[in-house]
């Protein structure tokens, strides 16, 4: 889909060469080509006029009375239109940062007298997250709202929807119903992302780097660019900025916070993502508890808390041992440039195993194929062989079975304490038995211990089901990722199997929890810590928490590690916020693994009161029309004035990951397959509907035949009547059929 959004934008700029500017226009302001204008898809928020017909292309303030253009553009063009001003706000809290932007552009494109379309595109940073969007045109305004799936009177119409979606789920978009030409819109979209960490710092990216087009060709127009910029580590320690994309200026300075903001007037807008970094100076392992009381109107009412534990910034810790083993899919469906990638991030993760780790890799899909039948040395002679195995036994085909490779990976590891036991699994499919996995996967590694093996997972595309892989990760102490489009699929990939191979702190436990009345952790279990991120937990209790609590754990001498963190309360903080996710996918997870209605439903009102999409619940579009201002003399009728306050609901798509798809696994479809249709609307409909009133009007034309032949034979009118009635009503199934099939 990335490739038709690209090739609708190339067709707008090059219909926009039809707008007329004056006998002498101004020079547009061409600058430097960056890589949105390389591949023309958005790497800002943008906005573009949908076009179908090039007639309606011209300066809404200057006709250019150019010849009238028949045809209509199949799949319609896409104009990026041009903008006005732009502000954003970011809050960073830990690894989780919330974005507001706030931009107007004008529909410089389109004549006065014409309406179309306007297509949002909002490209989010890392793990990003729609929490919602606010429009206003002249006439109407828009804002979306979440609901549960379940209540939705007409659930047809949300199975249904055809609009607002990720691409490449990371770049949301959704369609402004018919826009005047001239028009102003003013958008405001707010989402939440993830902050990496790396080198000891949290580093933030936000795509805010707009191409020269969207500048407009005006000499006295204004523009003004905004970036206010909170930070709050959460650990009451002084942050140590890192390098910033934009010339900040400090406006506070706490211990723990920092406030920040960036106000000019530019020559043209940013053509650079906004990125700042930051770090907590440590020459050793930091941790902390906060506490957060809950309000009244929380679904769940048991205090919260957050554990989080830094790796030391400085005098780097000793890693664990590694016996490692790779699980990869190599099934049909990896054809091609999937399974290039994988092979790619593997071959990579091997080459950086330290010599005393050991590793093997199994490949399968309806059977399994092992490298070797006990764990290798990581010398370059094994490494060697595995490169050259992986080339002649990486070959795409058959079917996936991932119970039997996964329990060999686990029988094939070590059951001794001096090192780290790793497994990584790797699919783009899902499998009927994913549950049954998961549950004697669990009763085995509870048997083990301690050294217990850490089961990580990489889903690939939106075929797999990403909650079975969570599900594992979770049982497995270990951690979890996924690539939605098969650009990052190598760059994820190789985070993984890096980051998560570098323990320094093993068999984790807080003491102080075992004391209260319950508690329960999101994830269940305890991961261990790493060099290459921090561990950051939340939770739920009822009882006291006392003011420091103990957390211990296994250094990678086998020696025993104790620490005391203090608890304090959060200031400032919201933790309800920024673990609303985390919180919503764990017990998703959860509740797909036991089957358990009410954890769905719990589900589905924490996302109703975080404002998070679930699996449980939709985004809606709600339209509300403007009421016309009037003059002394001029009334509106209590009837019109209802009509004036009607909301229409525009039902979008769902922005879940669902649970799997078996058949298009069993089928071995491709990854892109799964990608959502740009132009997926009811064109087909409006076809279909010009083909029947095609059909309606023959059959008007037999009918003033048929009073001619009344004249003739009255029984032979009466036959024709026959006969063309029920072609009009086998043409009217026939459209209801294609309507059918349009809906699914």
């Amino acid at each position: 889909m990335a490739d038709e959004f690209a090739t609708s934008v190339v067709m707008g700029l090059q219909l926009t060469k039809r707008i007329y500017y004056g006998k002498n226009p101004p020079k547009p302001l061409v600058m430097e080509k960056n890589s949105s204008e390389i591949n023309n898809l958005p790497t800002a928020p943008m906005v573009y006029a949908v076009v179908k017909e090039p007639s309606m292309v011209d300066n809404p303030d200057i006709p250019s009375y150019q010849p009238y253009v028949y045809g209509r553009c199949d799949p319609p063009a896409l104009i990026p239109l041009d903008m006005q001003g732009i502000a954003m706000e970011v809050d960073c809290y830990m690894d989780t940062a919330f974005v507001t932007v706030n931009g107007t552009w004008r529909m410089h494109c389109i004549a006065s007298s014409r309406y179309c379309d306007c297509r949002i595109a909002v490209p989010m940073g890392e793990q990003g997250s729609v929490l919602g969007v606010e429009i206003e045109t002249p006439s109407r305004s828009y804002s979306t709202l979440l609901i549960e799936s379940n209540d939705t009177k007409d659930a047809g119409l949300v199975a249904n929807a055809k609009d607002g979606f990720l691409l490449n789920r990371r770049i949301y978009t959704l369609k402004v119903p018919q826009v005047a030409g001239g028009s102003i819109l003013s958008v405001k979209v707010s989402w939440s992302q993830k902050l990496l960490y790396q080198d000891g710092q949290f580093s933030l990216n936000i795509p805010f780097s707009f191409p020269w087009y969207v500048n407009p060709i005006a000499k006295l127009l204004c523009k003004k660019e905004r970036i206010r910029l909170n930070v709050n580590s959460g650990m009451g320690k002084e942050i140590l900025c890192g390098s910033c994309s934009h010339p900040l200026k400090e406006t506070r300075r706490l211990v723990g916070s920092l406030g920040f903001l960036y106000e000019s007037e530019v020559r043209a807008w940013s053509m650079d993502d906004f990125s700042f970094s930051y770090k907590v100076h440590s020459s050793e392992i930091l941790g902390s508890v906060l506490l957060n009381r809950v309000s009244m109107l929380d679904v769940d009412q048991r205090e919260m808390f957050c554990f989080n534990l830094y790796p030391p910034t400085v005098n780097a810790m000793k890693v664990f041992r590694k016996e490692v083993v790779y699980v990869v899919d190599i099934s049909a469906s990896m054809q091609g440039r999937p399974l290039e990638n994988v092979k790619s991030a593997l071959l990579a993760a091997l080459s950086k195993l330290s010599p005393a780790d050991t590793f093997n890799v199994i490949a399968f899909n309806g059977k399994s194929l092992l490298f070797s039948s006990s764990m290798e040395p990581s010398g370059k002679e094994s490494i060697g062989k595995a490169t050259q195995w992986i080339d002649q036994n990486f070959v795409a085909e058959g079917g996936t079975d991932i119970s039997l490779p996964l329990n060999q990976a686990i029988e094939m590891l070590s059951k001794n304490g001096d090192s780290i036991p790793l497994v990584f699994l790797i699919t783009d499919g899902s499998v009927g038995d994913e549950r049954e996995i998961c549950e004697a996967l669990r009763g085995r590694l509870m048997k083990r211990g301690l050294n217990a093996p850490r089961i990580s997972t990489f889903g690939i595309g939106l075929y797999c089901n990403h909650y079975f892989l969570q599900m594992l990760a979770q049982i497995g102490r270990g951690y979890y990722d996924a690539a939605y489009d098969l650009d990052s699929i190598s760059s994820r990939l190789e985070r993984l199997l890096n980051g998560t191979s570098s323990v320094i702190l093993a068999d984790l436990k807080i003491e102080a929890l075992e004391s209260l009345d319950s508690f329960e952790l999101y994830p269940c279990y305890l991961p261990d810590l790493l060099s290459s991120r921090p561990l950051i937990v939340s939770g739920r209790f009822i009882g006291t928490c006392p003011s420091s609590v103990k957390v211990s754990g296994t250094l990678a001498d086998l020696s025993s590690f104790v620490v005391d963190v203090k608890v304090q309360k959060a200031k400032d903080f919201p933790l309800e916020r920024v673990f609303a996710r985390r919180q919503i996918e764990t017990i998703t997870a959860n509740a797909w693994f036991s089957e358990n209605n009410q954890l769905e439903e719990m589900v589905a009102k924490l996302s109703l009161q975080t404002g998070v999409p679930s699996e449980y619940t939709n985004l809606v579009l709600v339209e509300n029309l403007k009421e016309k201002q009037t003059s002394k003399l001029e009334t509106v009728d209590e009837k019109a004035s209802d009509q004036l306050n009607v909301k229409k609901i525009i039902y979008l798509r769902a922005l879940g990951v669902g649970f799997g798809n078996l058949k298009a696994t069993a089928d071995n479809l491709p990854v892109e397959a799964a990608e959502p249709k740009l132009h997926e609307t009811s064109e087909m409909v409006f076809a279909a509907a010009s083909n029947l009133c095609g059909k309606l009007c023959d059959f008007c034309c037999c009918m003033c035949f048929i009073q001619f032949c009344s004249r003739v034979s009255d029984r032979c009118a009466v036959t024709l009547a026959q006969l063309c009635t029920a072609l009009a009503c086998f043409e009217c199934i026939s459209f209801c059929c294609e309507v059918c099939g349009e809906c699914g």
